[in-house]
């Protein structure tokens, strides 16, 4: 278990902050995560990768000359938001544009998508790269839906050294792509991780038995089977990865593979060195020349003990990459030149933006209120916090409630920020959403960022918010949520509450409902759409490959929504704590109504 913490919502930053301080030769921290100590060559690609904490060294201590130029880094288990990215792709850019790479999950493909495109209005040509390794996690027709696991590394590298070649972005991508089609992984495990703060890991495993196709967000494995010995381990992974080769890979005889032996996290290495000892004899055996092979933890789950096999099969071009030498905080391969010294100021990416528009009386007045919401959505997810993260760990990595409790408190500062600066509802919503996504990350973090910049965009800061403003703004919401996570009612995520909460309200509102009335039936219907989805299978997300886990348990994104739209009635109920904004309510179809 994680037992060296302070509060462990912190634990992220502070981790990325120790970082940082102990790798000055190779990294300068800028928000968001890490760039290069030195600046990256005019004209060269920048190859900006990123992950959730949790991992090391992935993400940060992969970044170095022949490696990574930048690294997005996330809080424990969730992606990095799209501002954390670019802020660390605009840092690394050195004028010929910018690779993004991240392992394949929902968050990570919606906030560096999201970032590409705030980077391409920035004027930075963008591509973007999800790394899709993970066998266990789908069969090979839906190879596009399997997860990024140790298979990161090489396919990082070998852009990186693409990068460093001199080629242009297009060819550095489709190097990313040729050796993301060439790679396999393969896990298994002995025990879950612990997250920090937490008393329990987020999965256990039978004594003598071992959990098989693991993930590396504490996901437990998609079978159990009797515990083997190294050499029965070793074989277990090397037939697995065996039995599907590359579309142009014939038979593995003859062939020539990056091998990576990965530690999760407790297995020690000498364990790693016994059960290697039988991998390369077994590849030997097939007829697999090895290249450079890796033995040791470089895509690591906190303390979960397991290992993972990777083979990325190689021909002239990706060997010779795979072999350039590299030098980063944690991985180093072959001599490089001295570096130039860098003699950058630091970026001046904390300036503070006091400026709010213009808005009117009665939209400022309606902010107290959405100020008040925004306190109590913080309050009931912090009552919940735990309770969010067991459910969310059933079948996936237990980060939901940590995430939002992170997100959630983030967004009631920033609005407080806006609303003491005389901001409207509408850019108090914005500045809350912004808050919410970026220090969230996560799936979770870029959806509820969505909810409540659509609401924003909605009330604006000239009218008074009526009921009719607010129902269109949360039907805009649930329509958004779907298009960006691409979930529909059924798929066992927040949509199969947001869409019905959204419906009921905007019926009860059309019916001539006062808006705390119809928020009241509305939220009536969300926790009941809540409770439902414990019947259901997961068709989205990380907890898809762990279906029939999750049965009987409702979803955590679905529950945490129910639970909020709960807390937001009270506050419409109890109206704001402002005196003066009392004084001045808007009508009773406004946001404040009369009881």
């Amino acid at each position: 278990m994680t037992r060296l913490f302070n509060d462990p919502a912190a634990f992220a930053d502070e981790a990325l902050e120790g970082f940082a301080a102990a790798h000055r030769r190779w990294v300068r921290p800028v928000t968001g995560g890490v760039v290069r100590a030195t600046a990256t060559p005019a004209g060269q690609v920048a190859v900006v990768i990123g992950g959730g904490s949790g991992h090391y060294p992935a993400f940060s201590g992969l970044v170095g000359r022949g490696l990574a130029h930048g690294a997005a880094v996330g809080n424990v288990f969730a992606s990095p938001s799209a501002e954390q990215i670019r802020s660390v792709a605009r840092a690394a850019h050195g004028g010929a544009g910018v690779l993004l790479m991240y392992g394949n999950y929902a968050g990570d493909v919606l906030h560096f998508g999201q970032a590409a495109e705030r980077l391409a209005a920035d004027g930075i040509e963008t591509r973007t790269f999800a790394v899709a390794d993970d066998i266990s996690s789908a069969a090979p027709h839906e190879s596009a839906e399997r997860r990024g696991i140790a298979g990161d590394l090489p396919v990082f590298k070998a852009a990186a050294a693409a990068a460093e070649q001199g080629l242009a972005l297009d060819d550095v991508l489709r190097v990313a792509e040729r050796a993301g089609a060439r790679t396999r992984s393969f896990g298994i495990a002995f025990s879950g991780c612990t997250l920090p703060g937490a008393d329990h890991p987020l999965f256990t495993v039978p004594e003598a038995r071992m959990a098989v196709g693991l993930g590396i967000h504490g996901e437990p494995g998609i079978g159990e089977e009797p515990l083997p010995t190294a050499d029965g381990a070793a074989l277990l992974l090397v037939d697995t990865l065996l039995e599907e080769l590359p579309e142009d890979v014939d038979e593995p005889a003859g062939q020539r593979a990056a091998v990576i032996l990965n530690g999760l996290g407790s297995v020690k290495y000498e364990e790693l060195f016994v059960v290697y000892r039988k991998v390369a004899a077994l590849l030997d055996e097939a007829g697999v020349e090895i290249v450079d092979p890796e033995v040791g933890e470089l895509v690591t789950s906190f303390d979960m003990a397991g290992v993972s096999l990777t083979l990325t099969w190689l021909d002239e071009d990706l060997a010779e990459l795979w072999r350039a030498p590299a030098d980063t905080p944690a991985f180093r391969k072959g001599a490089l030149d001295a570096p130039v010294p860098d003699a950058r100021e630091p970026l001046d990416d904390h300036a503070a933006d006091t400026a709010v528009p213009a808005a009117s009386e009665p939209s400022r007045h309606a902010a107290v209120t959405v100020l008040a919401a925004l306190e109590a959505v913080a309050a009931i997810v912090g009552t919940h916090v735990d309770e969010l993260g067991r459910i969310d760990a059933v079948a996936g990595d237990g980060d939901h409630g940590i995430g939002m409790q992170r997100g959630s408190a983030a967004a009631r500062t920033a609005a407080a920020r806006a609303q003491a600066l005389g901001a409207g509802a509408g850019t108090v919503l914005a500045h809350a959403a912004d808050a919410w996504a970026d220090r969230a990350g996560g799936t979770s973090g870029a959806l509820w960022g969505t909810v409540l910049r659509s609401l924003g965009t909605a009330l604006g800061d000239q009218d008074a918010p009526d009921a009719s403003r607010v129902a269109a703004g949360v039907t805009e919401a649930s329509a958004a949520v779907r298009r960006l996570g691409g979930a529909e009612v059924g798929d066992k995520t927040m949509v199969d509450v947001l869409v019905p909460f959204a419906d009921t309200l905007a019926d009860a509102v059309a019916g001539g409902l006062a808006l705390t009335e119809a928020w009241d039936r509305a939220a009536t219907a969300a926790t009941e759409a809540a409770a439902a989805t414990a019947g259901l299978l997961p068709r989205k997300g990380r907890a898809r490959p762990h279906a029939e886990k999750s049965l009987g348990t409702p979803d955590a994104g679905a529950h945490s929504l129910a639970l909020i739209t709960r807390a937001v009635y009270g506050a419409l109920l109890d109206g704001p704590h402002d005196d003066h904004a009392l004084d001045d309510r808007p009508h009773e179809d406004h946001l404040h109504d009369h009881h």
